[in-house]
């Protein structure tokens, strides 16, 4: 869905964007969405991860193949620009000067040593927006420490309390907070940040120590422990409110796939809505099991009698059952259920497909939130590396073609 002109809310807000791999990017790729100019700053000599990584089609392989930084970069540009050759500073600040706000993801001791900081920003664009993102913050003894979403999980204490208690950390399998809570806490910072510029001409430093954001999530953990004395454990699937609380092996469906289904009750009525459901399995007549807390007293044995219900029944048909007595159940989808057969994900049109130069139609998330009057759209697949070199130096900087055909001689461009 576009609006009526095409116009998107952040028309003409342009984004320097010297980040890379997953939280930054990420955050780009939002403000892109809803119409910003985000031209990535990219270099042959330290190519993103992400660029080499995969996914990718069998048969392909380079730049520009891999699905996961294809996603995470639609509607973008790419710039090539190399930070360690000299006089790539003065380009670099020139495409600042032009834009509206600067982003990155690096640690502190490399925007230091690229020139980068926001005091030297303000130099050339006095309401500069420049958003850092270092993992550890840009102070403190741990400043300069690397790491990606799968080292901020244990860091913040997320890996201790996943998994089941009797065996060791496991996190939660992906780098989770890459995806969600650090992008989404720094678009939130920087469209506050615009905001203020609007009304006072004024920019600012916008510094989301990804570390802290992270830590933000863990509240009930830390509330515990420092009102309680008590440090949480793992304890697999179990609610501490909710019972029974966990995924009950299904059916294998006509493939041979595993198939398991989510199962979360919060009160009396609504295990009493399963109980009639399910008729005469034999923890509906079970007394251990008629009052929440001799659920939660025996629930080892009560998921035990759930699963031998769910064994033989349809893992989907059962979800949609119990939804409809008022018991919260879902599928456990894996990726083929919500690309190819989640009715409700289709109907809402979440998913884009976008044709690429080298990869084809391709399928992208689509935009994270839904505006009535001026609604995000993708409008372009993930650049090529450098695509858009020429065209960002010459249009956006100003530099003639002789002056571009120089600065990639010099190793500045390429």
């Amino acid at each position: 869905m576009t609006s009526a002109n095409g116009a998107r809310p952040l028309d003409g807000v342009r984004v320097a964007d010297f980040s890379w791999f997953g939280a930054g990017p990420i955050a780009g790729r939002t403000l892109a969405d809803f119409g910003a100019d985000v031209i990535r700053i990219e270099s042959e000599a330290r190519v993103d991860g992400l660029r080499l990584g995969q996914p990718q089609k069998p048969g392909k392989s380079g730049y520009n193949v891999c699905a996961y930084f294809n996603n995470f970069n639609a509607d973008k540009r790419s710039f090539l620009l190399n930070m360690s050759a000299e006089g790539s500073r003065d380009v670099a600040l020139r495409l600042i000067e032009r834009s509206d706000i600067f982003l990155s993801n690096l640690t502190p001791r490399v925007i230091q040593r690229w020139g980068l900081t926001y005091e030297e920003l303000c130099e050339v664009k006095p309401d500069i927006i420049a958003a850092y993102q270092p993992m550890q913050g840009l102070s403190g003894p741990h400043r300069d420490f690397l790491g990606f979403g799968a080292v901020l999980t244990p860091t913040t204490g997320i890996s201790y309390l996943s998994g089941d208690p009797e065996r060791k950390p496991v996190g939660v399998g992906t780098n989770y907070p890459d995806y969600a809570v650090n992008p989404g806490h720094t678009v939130l910072a920087i469209l506050a940040a615009l905001r203020h510029r609007r009304r006072t001409g004024q920019g600012q430093r916008i510094e989301l120590a990804q570390i802290e954001s992270v830590a933000a999530t863990m509240g009930p953990a830390l509330l515990d422990y420092t009102t309680n004395g008590v440090t949480q454990n793992r304890k697999g699937n179990q609610s501490s409110w909710m019972c029974p609380h966990g995924v009950y092996r299904c059916a294998d469906d006509r493939s041979g796939r595993e198939r398991w289904i989510a199962i979360a009750v919060g009160n009396d009525a609504q295990w009493e809505s399963l109980c009639r459901l399910a008729e005469s399995a034999d923890f509906t007549v079970d007394d251990r099991f008629s009052t929440l807390l001799g659920r939660r007293r025996n629930e080892a044995a009560l998921n035990e009698s759930l699963s031998a219900w769910t064994a033989s029944l349809d893992a989907a048909s059962l979800a949609m059952q119990l939804q409809a007595v008022g018991v919260a159940a879902s599928l456990v989808q894996d990726a083929e259920d919500m690309c190819e057969h989640d009715t409700h994900l289709a109907e809402r049109r979440y998913y884009a497909y976008l044709d690429h130069p080298e990869t084809g139609i391709s399928l992208y998330d689509g935009p994270i939130v839904s505006l009535q009057r001026t609604p995000g759209y993708l409008a372009s697949p993930a650049p090529l590396f450098g695509e858009h070199t020429f065209e960002i130096a010459t249009d956006v900087l100003g530099y003639s073609a002789e002056e571009v055909a120089e600065l990639t001689a010099a190793g500045v461009l390429s």
